[in-house]
């Protein structure tokens, strides 16, 4: 079943075509990668799928409605950790501010802060501020922040890129694992071909000028 579907979408800024034709569903509980090369369109595509952006040509939907702008169970995880956190709020403090985004319950928010940074692995680590932290720690923060609204959906916009090798191996499993614990469809934007096959279900290349599908596999490994 669909959850995100594009029906042949195209998007032009400034006159300019940045993508064209683009026809695909994601499917709920699906890990779905998106690779190309630099200026494909990737980050607009994911930038259509949060709402942030609306098509020139085409309609993209969720669960069979268009979207119109951004959802509480869509959340985004940008590629630059160091701009996503707020540098004057600790690991918990960055957390409770979803919940508090939310309305979730105060009296259950100290909870749910423990609950969330137990599951990434940063338990000991509450009260320091982004600064004090690795940038692992701080991407994994972030994902953390975007648990905290209870979201359907993950976008993830090369979220690994400015992350050493050994780390980013670390964090490929890390979201392979909480994808699978909590069910999230996830839309997961690369340049690695390596990455995109290694984390994804199903793989679709793009090619630029404007942005295009190119080919979609499944992974079966």
């Amino acid at each position: 079943m669909a959850l995100i579907a594009f029906d042949k979408v195209g998007l032009s800024l400034g006159g300019r075509p940045i993508l064209t034709g683009i026809d695909i569903a994601v499917r709920e509980g699906e890990f779905l990668s998106v690779v190309g090369p630099s200026g494909c369109g990737k980050t607009s595509l994911l930038n259509l799928a949060a709402g942030l952006l609306m098509p020139t040509a085409g309609h993209v939907t969720y669960d069979g409605k268009t979207v119109e702008g951004p959802r509480q169970d869509i959340a985004i995880v940008f590629q630059d950790y160091g701009k996503a956190l707020l540098p004057w709020r600790t690991a918990a403090g960055n957390i409770a501010l979803a919940l508090e985004a939310i309305q979730f319950p105060k009296a259950e928010r100290e909870a749910r802060i423990s609950e969330l940074l137990d599951l990434i692995g940063l338990s000991e680590h509450a009260a320091k501020f982004p600064n004090q932290l690795s940038g692992g720690m701080q991407q994994r923060l972030q994902i953390a922040r975007c648990l905290a609204q209870n979201p359907k959906v993950l976008l993830m916009d090369e979220p690994f890129g400015a992350l050493d090798a050994m780390t980013r191996q670390a964090l490929q499993d890390e979201v392979l694992s909480i994808a699978a614990r909590t069910g999230a469809t996830v839309l997961f934007i690369t340049h690695d071909l390596e990455e995109a096959i290694y984390l994804g279900d199903r793989v679709i290349a793009m090619r630029p000028n404007p942005g295009r599908f190119e080919v979609s596999f499944a992974i079966d490994l």
